[in-house]
């Protein structure tokens, strides 16, 4: 390989970061990408939902060096994934929220995992809130019941049992395993994996694309993992604490949009006792919010 080949072929590894409003956290998000070179440098790409706060002009100035592709308008985040993926060759390609912090080595743990194990097609670090809190990123596929006492309940007794299991909260979160899926505010995929499903589904804006990726993954026989061997910090909400009440509706609506793609033929009568539950958790979780409560996961997906 001649050194004048581009620097995408020349990587292990790729991060694409789908951008809107990250404001200030932007850039010292992207220069801990730059610094984490465990794995080798990693191909930089920045998707700019058309973002409107200055954010991506300041960073054209203060780093010239990352590739920044401008979305056609706000696009949602599976398709500005599915851009940043496509303007990369690496073998490997994390997409990452902008407000993240990565630690030094957790590209090498995630790329390890790779090696280890053919057929994993994702990977998902240990999630750091500021407070250094683990925030539980590695989750189980709830099913309907399970989801229902989640969604009824959620808001005000969040350690319930149906919570607690969809969130894996009594697991041990330094321990490496097989989960059914992992946040997409930090996801590793191998693009042999991506390709064999057809990427990122654009038609989710916002929230679930990350579940319903790593479900169709399974489903066509990849694994999805949790490696604890490697950390990010989130500052969460960044850029959805600003359109508060559109994120908290497209939660839901993307809920429901999953929902009634996963339930097929008789299964779908099962809809019936989710929407009303989803109708009311959505307008309570808007209440919690104006009274200053802030009641819903901020993390992409």
């Amino acid at each position: 390989m001649s050194s004048s080949e581009p620097a995408a072929r020349l990587t292990r590894w790729a991060a694409v970061v789908p951008t809107y409003n990250y404001g200030d956290v932007l850039e010292p998000s992207l220069r801990s990408m730059v610094a984490e070179t465990s794995a080798g440098p990693p191909d930089l790409v920045v998707v700019d939902n058309a973002s409107t706060d200055g954010s991506t002009d300041r960073l054209r100035v203060a780093m010239p060096e990352v590739r920044l592709l401008p979305a056609p308008g706000n696009v949602g985040y599976a398709r500005a994934a599915n851009l940043g993926i496509a303007a990369t060759d690496a073998p490997i390609v994390a997409v990452l929220n902008g407000d993240l912090e990565l630690h030094a080595g957790v590209a090498a743990a995630m790329l390890a995992a790779f090696a280890a194990d053919a057929r994993l097609g994702a990977v998902g670090p240990r999630m750091l809130n500021l407070d250094g809190s683990v925030y539980p990123s590695a989750r189980s596929d709830p099913g309907l019941f399970v989801a229902l006492g989640h969604a009824a309940l959620g808001l005000v007794w969040k350690t319930n049992p149906w919570t607690r299991r969809y969130r894996q909260l009594d697991v041990d979160p330094t321990e490496s395993r097989d989960v059914d899926w992992i946040s997409g505010a930090a996801m590793w995929l191998r693009r042999e994996a991506l390709d064999d499903v057809g990427g990122w589904d654009e038609r989710y804006f916002m929230y679930m694309e990350d579940f319903d990726l790593c479900l169709r993954l399974r489903r066509a026989g990849w694994h999805v993992r949790y490696e604890p061997a490697g950390e990010v910090v989130h500052v969460q909400g960044a850029s959805t604490s600003k359109r508060p009440y559109r994120m908290i509706a497209e939660h839901h609506r993307s809920v429901w949009r999953f929902a009634t793609r996963r339930y097929r033929g008789w299964r779908r009568i099962l809809l019936v006792p989710l929407a009303p539950v989803l109708l009311v958790r959505c307008i309570a979780a808007m209440a919690q919010h104006a009274w200053g409560r802030p009641s819903m996961p901020k993390v992409t997906g």
